[in-house]
């Protein structure tokens, strides 16, 4: 079975281990694109763009690595 095409807030927020409040700041703000259907408050993330997402999430973070504005975190 493939994965869906679309994915809820509250799917995004348990795949990202953060709460409701933090995706909905994210789409709020435009950072994470989502389309809004049907009533109020229903909102999709479309997989592509949630995957797109945390791709310039990783690079944005070794660049700030690598320029020294952020700090490898160190296992324990």
């Amino acid at each position: 079975m493939s994965a869906p095409r679309f994915l809820t807030l509250s799917d995004v927020a348990e795949e990202l281990q953060v709460s409701l409040s933090q995706v909905r700041a994210l789409v709020r703000s435009g950072e994470l694109p989502a389309i809004q259907i049907g009533g109020r408050n229903q909102w999709r993330i479309e997989r592509t763009r949630f995957e797109e997402y945390i791709n310039e999430r990783h690079e944005q973070t070794l660049e700030a690595i690598a320029s020294g504005k952020m700090t490898k975190i160190k296992a324990n």
